[in-house]
């Protein structure tokens, strides 16, 4: 932004081989994102999002009433989104005309991949009438000179799975993307697809899954990005592996397994290859991003924070039922002597597919400085592993993949880990044990409060699923629990029932920490007010502190202020009760 009236966004360019002006290319009324030039050097592709008239009111007193008509129409961090879709713009990238609109209408687009000559790009879309309930996400070719005809559009795939995360092969010839074929369920390891340009719905079993050799999601938390061509015959993308995630090489007829090219207790974040050369963002536990170009480590911006960080050292402990094993670290305190003891937090991750690991976690590392040991792991419903291990916790009644539910082999394991270290590393303090998580992580402190309060002294619910009934309806993904339990709350209302850890709320008798953001869309506020009433309506000893101007993502984006303020309550609070 530069000069530009306040909430605009400005897009620029300027020379990078010799001295020149900044050149103003477009200013955009609700920020721009995904910028990618075309590989003739004549376009500037992006996504912003393309607002109804309604925000053009002085203020909200005179805005027309919102006509609600499907679900996921509000996203958390975003706000309404329905009346305010994100399009893929077109601008000249000398500046010389204003940005014009490929995608114009209702539906929402993601990603920008140019066609090799410049003709057009590829993106993912849900451009059709039943998007918010079979979710099924497509690619699509989008002419350079489309119109509101939308006869420049061509679906590439057929409607029947969640493709995404779209590259372009150097010859233009065919797109590699990441995705999966099955709608039905969230919890799946993502593979790397490979289907012409010229495509017209292709469904699934058309698409040439490249990946299926390595039984790990290639949808990575860590680097949401799209593969990328080595030449027509390879690329590269990443995927999560017990707590790791590197970096692999795959062929694009499928003939080989997907090969390592990175190793060790890392996470490769970010990556991009040209003219032979790859170039990795990694990063470690203790130490936060840097570069690397063929392996070798090109910046040192990190050395002062690295100084300062702690280790940790991974260990396994096995499934209570025999079947597996799970990985788990712990992180020793500041100033740390083996001959004393010291209290304990268990961390549990969000998601819940997700995974902890080798990456650098601001959360971890606070509570080693506060003299904690700090403990997590990655019980069943995680990613990281094959997909059995994702699917375990899904509803029993699932129509595609029954396991056990939330609630089950989860908090199994979760407990086995604590026990595990427990047992393993005499500096833990037993009787000074305290649990924290967020989100599903949050849902697990609820539950364990309830049902295994008796093993730990203290819980933070954070963010947290408390009544899976009215998060189903309340939350900005409604609808998509279905994916995870099975049914839906209307179907079988019992089954919800069973899985809310407020159910259980008579039962907590340890000190309770409720942290919550009051514009959270994605676990409503309503569920740490509920959590929050039962427990004070029945004397239990509990906290409850509420952000405002926040939303889910406090702990990660959260402004500066609020993220200190909040560890700041976390580690006194937990220094208090775990004294």
């Amino acid at each position: 932004r530069r000069g530009e009236k306040k909430g605009d966004s400005t897009l620029h360019v300027l020379p990078v081989h010799a001295p020149g002006e900044v050149r103003t290319v477009c200013t955009m009324p609700d920020g721009l994102s995904q910028l990618a030039w075309s590989p003739d050097g004549r376009w500037l592709a992006f996504v912003s999002r393309t607002r109804d008239e309604r925000y053009e009111a002085k203020d909200v007193s005179w805005q027309a009433p919102r006509k609600i008509e499907r679900y996921l129409s509000r996203v958390n961090g975003e706000d309404w989104i329905f009346d305010r879709p994100a399009h893929v713009y077109v601008v000249a990238a000398d500046g010389t005309g204003a940005p014009r609109n490929l995608t114009p209408g209702a539906f929402q687009h993601d990603g920008i991949a140019w066609l090799g000559d410049s003709s057009g790009v590829i993106t993912s879309a849900m451009r059709h009438d039943t998007w918010d309930i079979d979710l099924a996400n497509d690619l699509y070719v989008v002419s350079l000179d489309n119109d509101e005809s939308d006869e420049g559009v061509r679906r590439i795939t057929a409607g029947d799975g969640d493709y995404k995360l779209a590259s372009v092969s150097p010859d233009g010839s065919r797109v590699a993307f990441i995705g999966y074929d099955d709608t039905r369920t969230m919890s799946q390891n993502e593979k790397v697809g490979i289907l012409p340009t010229d495509a017209e719905g292709a469904n699934a079993e058309q698409i040439s899954w490249i990946s299926t050799g390595l039984d790990r999601t290639f949808a990575c938390m860590q680097a949401w990005q799209p593969p990328v061509w080595l030449d027509d015959t390879t690329l590269i993308a990443t995927a999560e592996d017990r707590g790791d995630q590197q970096l692999f090489r795959l062929t694009t007829d499928g003939s080989a397994d997907p090969v390592a090219l990175t190793s060790g207790a890392i996470t490769v974040s970010g990556y991009d290859a040209e003219g032979g050369t790859v170039a990795t963002v990694r990063q470690s536990i203790e130490r936060p991003a840097e570069l690397f170009v063929n392996d070798v480590q090109r910046t040192n911006l990190t050395d002062e924070i690295a100084s300062k960080t702690f280790g940790w050292e991974k260990f396994t402990v096995p499934c209570t039922d025999g079947s597996d094993e799970i990985d788990a670290w712990i992180m020793r305190p500041a100033d740390f002597d083996e001959s004393t003891t010291y209290p304990v937090l268990l961390n549990v991750h969000g998601g819940p597919f997700t995974q902890y690991g080798e990456y650098f976690f601001d959360e971890a590392q606070m509570q080693a400085a506060a003299g904690f040991v700090v403990v997590m792991g990655n019980p069943r419903g995680g990613s990281g592993r094959h997909q059995g291990w994702g699917w375990s916790i899904l509803g029993p009644k699932h129509p595609a993949q029954p396991g056990s539910g939330w609630g089950t082999v989860d908090v199994e394991d979760v407990l086995a880990i604590i026990d595990g270290a427990l047992d393993r590393y005499p500096f833990c303090d037993r009787e000074r044990v305290g649990m924290l998580g967020g989100s599903y992580g949050g849902f697990m402190a609820t539950w364990l409060a309830g049902k295994h309060g008796d093993r730990f002294r203290a819980f933070c619910s954070e963010r947290a699923v408390n009544n899976l009934v009215s998060e189903e309806w309340s939350s900005d993904i409604a609808t998509f629990f279905k994916m995870e339990h099975g049914v839906s709350h209307v179907e079988d209302e019992e089954e919800y029932i069973a899985r809310s850890p407020v159910r259980f709320a008579d039962d907590i008798d340890r000190p309770m920490l409720i942290i919550h953001s009051e514009e959270d869309w994605r676990c409503p506020i309503a569920q740490a007010e509920e959590l929050w009433i039962a427990l004070r309506l029945r004397g239990k000893p509990v906290d409850f502190y509420r952000f405002p101007g926040e939303n889910h993502e406090l702990s990660r984006s959260g402004s500066p202020v609020h993220r200190m303020q909040r560890a700041e309550i976390i580690l006194d609070w937990f220094t208090e009760h775990l004294a």
